[in-house]
């Protein structure tokens, strides 16, 4: 058996939200940060737009809560949003102060973008590349400091609660203890005894055959959370990111809100403007209202793709306001964008949805904290408001840290883990049959689960991933754990969740919009609780 490791706090996650909460906690006992790859290759990292705060007089946090609720379309909880916003300009000043280089003009100010649904310049930005300049500067701070310990290359399997330990629980309910880790480059795994454990595990858009996440986004908190009964909500509201570059074959890659804030225009095949004659807005229209009105210009038209013309605006602007995006889209497609049209769909991008907690992070289950993209605190509601998820994830792990700080851990006496159970087959014929589950949920949930839905493709995925969910089960059950199958036992789990909770909410509201359902219903203005 592997060695227990203990920790004060078990932080699961290495993006803005756990290592922020991490550096919070720091002082108080030790923390360990579980990566499941590099610790800098996070959903953070790949966020390019920025993070909304008000930082200027002709602005509000009135107006930014303003702009919040009407994105959330109803779904938002008040207070998340009250608190989240009112935090901002504040947790701003922690980032600066841990090293976070934005972006300033000539002047030396601030330069701040405009994105879409919002109705001032709020957008702190560090050139294109906003979330490996954050990623940078709190990896290099929770590097330094001593109290803090990264596990780079271990991902977590299951949370241990009161069904795994032994001992002198009489007074024990409903409790987490830790996790248990898997070493993927060892392949063994390591018991994590915790007093507190915080998921900060990032989304779940692997889930889709298009997404602009990096691989390792599989809703590993979530999935782990379900499993061990803590209240999961609103899974069914998944943004599509309105333009991910079109690129067949390769990975999706991000072409930032920040371009059509900056005065980017869509065109069809045509190059005719279409957004205007889907909303007033255009292209600053909420997330999910221009993905709808790519997806039905596709398909009225039978085009693979729509584009992005930035081809009015001065070249030189264009080109040193977005360097990242310039460059890749050189390399990978020979096109410049200042000059040329840049091909672009839309991609599963971010969850509203996920782990319920209350404004400090706490889930239904004792002594286990959800932060981050993993968590569902309701400041979304049904539609996420560009660059806002950094700033959620900032401001609620430094809530959640707070309450730490504010009443120490209850000692639930002696507590015993048992040892993880190495025992199974690995059979390499049927894992190969197993592994070819992922890409069949993957096709299934972009097919029947994407943008536009119904309940009869709703029901037809059902049945599919259900059977996919019971086979992984059962092969997970009877074989040596590895990373592969952790992560396929856990995509399978979203996939299920999201259709599920997709199939209670009978109207169309923000991200979820259903054909046979078009519009909302005041009977669905409550949270999908599973």
């Amino acid at each position: 058996m592997s060695k227990i490791i203990k920790s004060d706090f078990l932080v699961i996650g290495s993006g803005i939200a756990g290592l922020s909460y991490a550096l919070k906690v720091a002082e108080y006992g030790k923390v360990h940060v579980i990566s499941k790859k590099d610790a800098g290759e996070t959903n953070t990292s790949f966020a390019q737009g920025g993070i909304a705060s008000v930082s200027k007089k002709n602005d509000s946090v009135e107006k930014h809560i303003q702009d919040t609720l009407i994105a959330g379309a109803g779904l938002c909880h008040k207070d998340a949003v009250e608190y989240g916003l009112s935090e901002a300009p504040e947790r701003i000043k922690d980032l600066i102060g841990w090293g976070v280089k934005f972006t300033k003009d000539d002047k030396g100010v601030y330069d701040l973008a405009k994105e879409g649904g919002h109705s001032k310049h709020r957008i702190l930005h560090a050139a294109d590349l906003t979330g490996a300049e954050i990623q940078r500067a709190l990896l290099s701070k929770a590097k330094a400091n001593p109290n803090i310990e990264i596990f780079e290359h271990h991902l977590a399997i299951d949370l241990i609660t009161e069904h795994h330990v032994l001992g002198n629980l009489q007074s024990a309910f409903n409790i987490c203890f830790g996790a248990y880790i898997l070493c993927t480059k060892e392949n063994c795994v390591v018991p994590f005894q915790a007093n507190y454990t915080i998921l900060a595990t990032g989304g779940a858009s692997k889930v889709f055959l298009h997404s602009t996440n990096p691989d390792i986004a599989t809703g590993d908190g979530v999935a782990m959370a379900y499993r061990a009964g803590v209240r999961i909500a609103n899974m069914e509201f998944v943004q599509f990111h309105p333009t991910s570059l079109y690129n067949p074959g390769k990975r999706s890659f991000l072409i930032s809100e920040a371009l059509r804030g900056f005065g980017g225009r869509l065109v069809n095949g045509e190059g005719e403007r279409f957004m205007p004659k889907y909303d007033k807005r255009a292209e600053l229209a909420p997330r999910d209202i221009v993905a709808r009105g790519i997806d039905a210009e596709m398909k009225k038209r039978n085009e693979d793709c729509v584009f992005l013309d930035m081809r009015h605006l001065n070249s030189d602007e264009v080109k040193s306001r977005f360097p990242n995006i310039a460059k890749w889209c050189q390399q990978s497609i020979d096109k410049d964008i200042s000059k040329d049209l840049i091909p672009v769909v839309p991609a599963a991008h971010y969850f509203c949805g996920g782990i319920m907690t209350s404004l400090t992070g706490q889930t239904s289950m004792q002594n286990l904290f959800a932060i981050g993209e993993a968590a569902h605190t309701g400041l979304h509601g049904a539609n996420r408001l560009a660059s806002n998820s950094l700033m959620e994830a900032l401001a609620f792990s430094h809530n959640a840290a707070l309450k730490f700080i504010r009443k120490r851990p209850r000692n639930f006496g002696t507590v015993i883990i048992p040892e993880w159970d190495e025992s199974g087959i690995v059979d390499e014929k049927e894992w190969v049959l197993t592994r070819h589950n992922q890409k069949e949920i993957q096709n299934i949930m972009w097919d029947y689960v994407g943008i536009v839905r119904s309940k009869k493709q709703l029901n037809r995925a059902k049945r599919r991933i259900q059977l996919i969910y019971q086979e992984v089960e059962d092969y997970y059950k009877k074989s040596k754990v590895s990373g592969e199958l952790v992560e396929l036992r856990n995509l399978s789990a979203i996939a299920f969740l999201i259709i599920t909770s997709a199939l209670r909410r009978n109207e169309s509201r923000g991200l979820h919009y259903m054909t046979d359902f078009p519009n909302k219903s005041d009977k669905f203005l409550k949270d999908t609780i599973i």
